[in-house]
């Protein structure tokens, strides 16, 4: 490794979206080419992709094979416009890749041709029996789901508040403070995704009713007559490891029986999750894999298409999942819901002609014919209106599948093998995937919404100023913050719609003193102090009850971590060495190499919230990221803090290095993949 400092030099003619100028950088020549060209994108907004560098001193262009510790330090950028001679090009390709397209299209069309006709000697003729007795018995189970009682039973097992106010942050990080209803909706059915997730347990062996230790499977057994009740026809019966007694796992496929029990493999998971979706009112349907998977759809109205979700796995809109990612040889894949059944395998596989080889339960005039019969039986009692809309829906999704099955897979694009179940059970099954293939893959530009933290920071930083230059004693500020502690967890504690808190007279006297400032980091919060007529002091919210939900818990960190400052004798009460500082930057946006949807989002390294983080997907080998300031606004940085995520240790980053400059932040880390920052002006 040698450490190189650089002096870059825009060349005029092809500045980019920036004015031509002279940066200087810091730089290990160790990270490779790909970092320097990172860190020269920060400096100038120029792509990498679109960087020509020169070597001053002999007019040589840098490239891979480049010894970057033996160029000289002066470098030339020149941007690649491809201006007119660009686009001539660029629709050159364009034109190749569509000849392409179209001969790669000649040539599936040719192989699902003859796949049908090989079909023809492999199929069974069994008139369709064997599909049928697959698929009509799900209806049953569906229509469970319709249930009043069981719906107002599972309404009560979900936290929907809490739901309800995640949905409405998610879209308001994004800057959407109002959404639209099918916004809300979606947003609302993406944390019932996720809290499912967390909140129902896999089930490898079940563990011992005597002991709770580890079990094994020792066959099947009996099922009794209350196991039937709720549909377990099947009942697993495990041997303890160690104190030798037997523990039942019945299969439970009624939803009912499943809110209480909260366990099994993917089919008690989908069936459960699937009944979940109904109650809330979304149109949703069981998706039975006859490869031995079953998952949920639901429409979105948001996007006018039905969206695939996998509870097990807690992948969601990723449809080709099984085939990519798990390397999963589909051959029949139904939709089942309470208006019928269709045949949706062409949404979840881009190799339909290989598919169509293995699908020889039936012919494929036969399979739709069943269908047909099947759904027909059960819109029989639906109205005209009513029909219509589920025919018209049917009618627009039929020429979505008949163009995916031709669409080209994206490669940039890695899809994990299956991650639920223990490793022996997936490598029996095949369902590995290609673990070591994953890598992250590139996210947008995110605008940063996180105004109200650096007002927190500044009322927050203005209090301790105030403390500092009065020389209050110690014990009487901690006293202050312990106070305003306790406020928030009152109004954390509260309904998010109608947020309040009464103040203690003690509380009450405290906050008079130093009214200016808690009004300062009340307003921050979205908050206002009222006085009732019973002479009680009330703290109520603002205008948008979300803004107040961004902005508590950045609040909440912040008072605890002050408050750990002072009871641990950290803290130093001078200007400019307080936490928090007053200057944090706000605002602005962010670019990073990758991030784990929904709780990595890049953002998230900004937000100020101490559970929340930045995090790349799993198996990322270092990361980046690069915060860039509002309208090209310039600052000279002064600091900036990194945090590393306080859940999973492994991920703690071993280095990072960073170049900060006048226009951007850009931070490299090597093998990290969760942080929080700050980055603060002089």
């Amino acid at each position: 490794m040698v450490a190189r400092r650089f002096v870059v030099r825009e060349d005029p003619a092809g500045a980019g979206e920036g004015e031509a100028g002279e940066h200087e950088l810091e730089y290990d020549t160790e990270h490779g080419l790909d970092i320097l060209r990172l860190q020269i994108f920060s400096l100038t907004s120029v792509p990498p992709e679109l960087q020509k560098i020169v070597v001053e001193a002999d007019g040589s262009v840098v490239g891979d094979g480049t010894d970057l510790e033996a160029i000289s330090e002066g470098l030339c950028l020149m941007a690649i416009t491809r201006e007119e001679e660009g686009k001539d090009a660029a629709a050159a390709e364009a034109a190749r890749a569509q000849e392409m397209s179209d001969e790669e299209l000649a040539r599936m069309i040719q192989a699902e041709e003859e796949a049908l006709l090989l079909q023809q000697y492999s199929i069974r003729n069994d008139g369709g029996e064997e599909f049928r007795e697959r698929v009509e018995p799900y209806m049953h189970q569906v229509l469970m789901y319709e249930d009043p009682m069981r719906q107002e039973a599972a309404r009560k097992t979900v936290p929907i508040d809490e739901l309800q106010e995640k949905a409405l942050i998610s879209l308001a990080k994004e800057g959407n403070f109002s959404p639209s209803k099918d916004e809300e909706d979606h947003a609302f059915l993406l944390e019932l995704f996720f809290w499912f997730k967390q909140s129902f347990r896999w089930v490898n062996a079940a563990p011992c009713d005597s002991c709770g230790r580890e079990t094994f499977n020792v066959g099947m057994g009996t099922p009794l007559p209350s196991e039937i009740k709720f549909g377990a026809n099947r009942v697993e019966i495990y041997r303890c490891k160690h104190c030798s007694s037997t523990t039942r796992f019945p299969r439970y496929n009624d939803p009912y029986k499943l809110l209480e029990t909260r366990k099994g493999r993917c089919g008690e998971w989908a069936n459960c999750f699937t009944f979940y979706c109904r109650t809330f009112g979304y149109e949703a349907r069981l998706i039975l894999d006859f490869t031995d998977h079953v998952w949920t759809e639901c429409f979105s109205n948001l996007y006018g298409r039905w969206m695939h979700l996998d509870p097990c796995e807690g992948v969601y809109d990723n449809p080709l999942l099984y085939e990519k990612g798990w390397n999963k040889k589909l051959n029949y894949v139904i939709a089942i819901s309470k208006d019928g059944v269709n045949d949706v395998t062409k949404r979840y596989t881009r190799k339909w002609h290989e598919v169509l080889s293995r699908r020889i339960i039936t012919s494929e005039d036969t399979i739709s014919a069943i269908l047909s019969s099947i759904t027909g039986k059960y819109r029989s009692g639906l109205s005209i209106d009513g029909l219509v809309v589920i025919e018209n829906r049917d009618k627009k999704e039929s020429e979505e599948l008949s163009k995916a099955a031709y669409l080209e897979v994206d490669t940039t694009i890695s899809l994990p093998g299956r991650q639920s179940g223990s490793v022996e059970w997936r490598k029996a099954r095949s369902e590995l995937g290609q673990v070591e293939s994953l890598t992250c893959s590139s996210c947008p530009a995110r605008k940063c919404v996180d105004a109200h933290v650096s007002k927190i920071y500044e009322a927050l930083s203005a209090l301790l100023s105030h403390f500092c230059d009065g020389d209050i004693p110690k014990e009487r500020v901690i006293e202050v913050f312990d106070k305003l502690k306790c406020l928030m967890q009152n109004l954390k504690d509260a309904k998010f719609k109608s947020r309040r808190a009464t103040l203690d007279k003690k509380t009450q006297q405290i906050f008079e003193e130093i009214f200016p400032s808690v009004e300062r980091l009340l307003c921050a919060m979205s908050l206002k102090a009222e006085l009732g007529t019973d002479g009680e002091c009330s703290v109520t919210t603002v205008g948008n009850a979300i803004h107040t939900s961004l902005a508590l818990p950045v609040a909440t960190d912040a008072v605890d971590e002050i408050l750990s400052n002072y009871k641990s004798n950290n803290v130093v009460c001078t200007k400019g060495h307080q936490f928090p500082r007053g200057n944090r930057l706000c605002s602005g946006s962010v670019l990073a190499s990758g991030e784990q949807l929904p709780i990595g989002i890049a953002t998230a390294a900004f937000d100020g919230i101490h559970s929340s983080k930045w995090e790349e997907p799993d198996g990322a080998k270092g990361c980046w990221i690069i915060y860039r300031m509002l309208d090209g606004q310039t600052y000279e940085l002064d600091s900036y803090d990194l945090m590393s995520a306080n859940d999973v240790p492994e991920r703690d980053p071993m280095d990072w290095y960073s170049n900060l400059v006048f226009l951007h932040t850009f931070l490299h880390t090597e093998h990290c993949r969760s942080a929080n920052i700050t980055v603060s002006k002089s």
